[in-house]
């Protein structure tokens, strides 16, 4: 048996007998006692070797990620965070051509249509890169220097996305200056199966994505500060296998009466 898989004792009040699950065989118990012992011994067997799947908690394995040792995660440097999407209205104007100046609506896949241009894809832009690229795409045809200007009907809110083993998953307004753990409390707290050690903040910075992994639970002792969160920023709290298998042991435990687990983390 590896290393890593969890490992079982047992102890039963009832006739005083300490069982170590994969070392003593039970002999000494009779009729109805020892068949819903060797029930329970079972089921904890069975348990146990599904719980021995490692899990992979490895980060930044794709190969366009550079893992790099920070103190912190870079903060945004003042770039526009907002970035058009699909079904988006917006308002395009064009000085001194008003008969190009009008609203538009991107469509599935954040494509307008521009008048002496054509087909343009803005989606994932934000509004100055997108007024740029259509600047660039006049110029010389029928304003000799454009200047653009585009702007979204409706801007939403700047949030920050949560999600993983917290009890509200989704998406939260960026308000103030939040951190990483009014953020998880915004979301309701941890779950019970949360794995405090393995919480993920992604960002990005200048085009740059960062992943950053933190231990909520030193956080919360002070042993080193909380950090900032920004708009765009996701978080994602990490599962914990050996939680699951305590729950879905201790589901059967009223069956016996004194029982004392103790396991590998």
């Amino acid at each position: 048996m590896s290393d890593s898989c969890p490992s079982f004792w047992l102890m039963v009040g009832q006739g005083g007998w300490q069982l170590g699950l994969f070392r003593y065989g039970v002999t000494s118990l009779s009729g109805d006692s020892y068949a819903v012992l060797r029930y329970f011994l079972l089921l904890v067997a069975a348990l146990s070797v599904a719980g021995c799947a490692t899990t992979d908690r490895a980060i930044g394995l794709a190969p366009e990620v550079a893992v790099t040792q920070l103190d912190t995660l870079p903060a945004p440097r003042g770039e526009i965070s907002y970035r058009i999407g699909p079904q988006e209205i917006l308002e395009i104007s064009v000085v001194g051509a008003e008969e190009l100046t009008g609203t538009f609506l991107t469509d599935g896949q954040g494509h307008i249509v521009f008048p002496y241009i054509g087909e343009v894809e803005v989606g994932g832009l934000s509004p100055r890169d997108a007024a740029k690229m259509i600047e660039d795409g006049l110029r010389g045809r029928i304003v000799l220097d454009p200047q653009v200007r585009v702007i979204p009907q409706e801007f939403p809110p700047p949030s920050v996305s949560i999600g993983g083993q917290v009890e509200k998953p989704g998406a939260y307004p960026a308000v103030g200056q939040p951190t990483l753990l009014t953020a998880v409390n915004r979301a309701g707290g941890l779950t019970e199966f949360a794995q405090v050690d393995d919480v993920l903040v992604l960002r990005t910075v200048a085009g740059q994505r960062y992943i950053g992994l933190y231990n909520i639970e030193a956080i919360q002792r002070g042993n080193y500060p909380d950090p900032e969160l920004y708009p765009n920023d996701i978080v994602m709290v990490g599962d914990s296998p050996s939680r699951r298998r305590v729950a879905n042991i201790l589901q059967f435990s009223p069956l016996f009466a004194p029982l004392i687990l103790l396991l590998s983390r």
